[in-house]
């Protein structure tokens, strides 16, 4: 059995409630002065850049579950990591609720299925391209800040673009759709890029 580092998922939960915490103010505070799919970008750029040495930053559940689709995390290392994440939702679903925090508004389910498994691709592609090292170190907390930014705005189309299932429980979107839908797009979109780097590698 490998090792299971508490350390590395103290770090994905600490990360995961700041990112689901600050993305549900922006829905608790009235006339908030920034976007939510900037906040969500920013935060997570800094989350990257603070706690990616430590444990990847994956400060997502469908983002870990990609990974581990493409063996880049054990499998112990990354149900510990989703529970950790998942913990994480729940303590910021009640830090919000304290905040009056409402909850989102109902969409159709199968243009929220559609939007949020693409735009969780998008997150999982520009992860991808980090974890296989295509990008600059220096440049990683952009690369990845930008792809959620980037599906967000993508599954903007048919859902609310949460594309975390940690972040779905501390804003109150706990439906299958925000739970579900992002782990096929995670697993889609790493296994694809592995695939595109793979077939590269052989010519």
């Amino acid at each position: 059995m490998k090792h299971v580092s508490l350390r590395q998922s103290a770090a994905e939960g600490i990360g995961t409630f700041l990112l689901a915490f600050g993305v549900g103010l922006t829905v608790a505070v009235q006339n908030f002065p920034l976007p939510t799919v900037l906040v969500a970008g920013i935060i997570l750029m800094t989350i990257v850049y603070t706690i990616g040495p430590i444990s990847g930053a994956q400060v997502n559940p469908a983002i870990t579950l990609g990974l581990l689709s493409i063996r880049k995390i054990s499998l112990q290392q990354a149900v510990t990591n989703i529970v950790a994440q998942l913990i994480a939702g729940i303590v910021a679903f009640w830090a919000l609720h304290l905040l009056g925090a409402p909850v989102p508004p109902a969409m159709s389910p199968l243009s929220s299925i559609a939007g949020e498994v693409i735009g969780a691709f998008v997150l999982a592609w520009g992860v991808a391209s980090v974890v296989y090292g295509k990008v600059q170190d220096a440049a990683s907390g952009l690369t990845i800040g930008g792809s959620l930014m980037a599906g967000v705005v993508v599954a903007s189309f048919g859902s609310l673009g949460i594309l975390n299932p940690a972040v779905a429980v501390a804003v109150g979107a706990g439906s299958a759709v925000y739970l579900a839908a992002p782990f096929f797009g995670g697993v889609i979109g790493m296994q694809v890029y592995h695939w595109v780097v793979n077939e590269n590698k052989k010519k």
